[in-house]
């Protein structure tokens, strides 16, 4: 879930790419999902993990992004 939302957060800060923002989440989500790869707990222990560093602010980030592509 960390490289997921790391990648949805990097896209989502960039000026192009801003009209397929909703369907982009989406979809990247749903893939995320369709292959089995769980959610984050809470306590941040894929955070300490993560051979990349990835910060638990993008999945935050990508939450949003999610929350507000539902409301079409």
């Amino acid at each position: 879930m960390l490289f997921v939302s790391a990648k949805v957060s990097q896209l989502a800060l960039l000026p192009q790419g801003q009209v397929e923002r909703k369907e982009r989440v989406l979809k990247m989500v749903a893939a995320m999902d369709e292959e089995g790869f769980g959610n984050c707990t809470n306590t941040g222990a894929c955070e300490a993990e993560c051979p990349k560093g990835i910060s638990l602010e993008n999945i935050a980030r990508m939450n949003r992004e999610l929350t507000a592509a539902s409301f079409k």
